[in-house]
């Protein structure tokens, strides 16, 4: 899985007037904002799949059979296959929510420092909005995790290596593996503080490679791909958890599309964010909007395992 993080931001240059301009341009404006968040959502990466809410909800089914729960039968020449009766899961609904801050730049703070009171502002709203998203779908996502297990031995232990780390997430996913549901558990989420600990025990055990993909000279500080799962920080979860996830079967982010006017949506892996530049002429200034309406949909719970104590949070 490759993924490049983080997007560099645009340097602070230009003159004023490129940057009323671009406040003046709402697919630019879309496309600062994409820039940023690209790769920053934590919710977004263990909750791939893009579901789309309408009317306020989603209704949504979880728990369903990855089986018909019968075996196929012989089936002569000639004759009818066996149809089966398959189980719906259950029925949820979820509600979205509209989550947004405004944040003013002035005519006066433009003139005097040209494209950096743009850059802060977009930067600024999307670190808030990711922050809160991802609280949020963190919290959900452990609630509903199928199960929880506490680790072998404190990982950010001096003496816990690398192996003992390993082979905890190894067992996690052969115990999602063994219940037959079609889980591969293939992304771990760690506090920062456990985040540094593994990738630094990780690196000198050798489990990362020597020279092409090696995050010491790649400078690819927030992604670890290791025995085919990426392992990545978030200070998001719960203090001292690492949450481990089928990506493809947990679930999704449920964005609602309201249609509002003067809106620009960002497109890819940012694409439920929302942005709005709105000119305030009577105070020479203007009110930069970024909003996601959205919410986590765990469909399948037993894709994601909560491991306890890795740390002594």
């Amino acid at each position: 899985m490759s993924l490049s993080y983080p997007v560099p931001a645009a340097p602070a240059t230009g003159d004023a007037a490129l940057a009323h301009r671009i406040l003046k341009s709402p697919p630019t404006v879309a496309q600062r904002v994409q820039d940023l968040s690209l790769r920053r959502y934590i919710a977004d990466l263990l909750l791939s799949e893009r579901l789309e809410a309408v009317g306020g909800a989603i209704v949504y089914e979880s728990g369903e059979e990855v089986g018909t729960g019968e075996a196929p039968r012989a089936v002569a020449p000639g004759a009818s296959y066996p149809l089966v009766s398959v189980g719906e899961g259950v029925a949820n609904l979820a509600k979205t929510t509209k989550w947004g801050q405004d944040m003013p730049i002035t005519d006066e703070s433009i003139a005097r420092r040209k494209m950096s009171p743009v850059n802060r502002a977009f930067t600024r709203l999307v670190n808030q909005n990711v922050m809160h998203v991802d609280s949020i779908a963190m919290s959900v996502i452990t609630t509903a995790a199928g199960t929880s297990t506490p680790v072998s031995a404190r990982w950010t232990d001096d003496a816990t290596d690398a192996e003992q780390i390993l082979k905890d997430v190894l067992r996690a996913r052969a115990r999602a593996q063994r219940r037959e549901l079609g889980i591969n558990l293939n992304v771990a989420a760690l506090d920062p503080m456990v985040y540094a600990e593994v990738k630094a025990k990780f690196i000198a055990a050798g489990y990362v490679p020597r020279e092409g993909g090696n995050p010491l000279s790649t400078g690819d500080e927030d992604f670890l791909n290791v025995e085919n799962i990426v392992w990545t920080a978030t200070p998001h979860g719960v203090p001292g958890a690492v949450v481990l996830a089928d990506n493809e079967l947990l679930g999704g982010m449920a964005d609602e599309d309201l249609q509002s006017p003067g809106y620009a949506r960002a497109t890819g892996d940012a694409a439920g964010v929302e942005v709005k530049s709105i000119r305030d002429e009577d105070n020479d200034r203007y009110k930069v909007r970024a909003r996601r309406v959205t919410v986590p949909v765990v469909l399948e719970p037993y894709a994601a395992e909560i491991l306890t104590g890795a740390d002594n949070a």
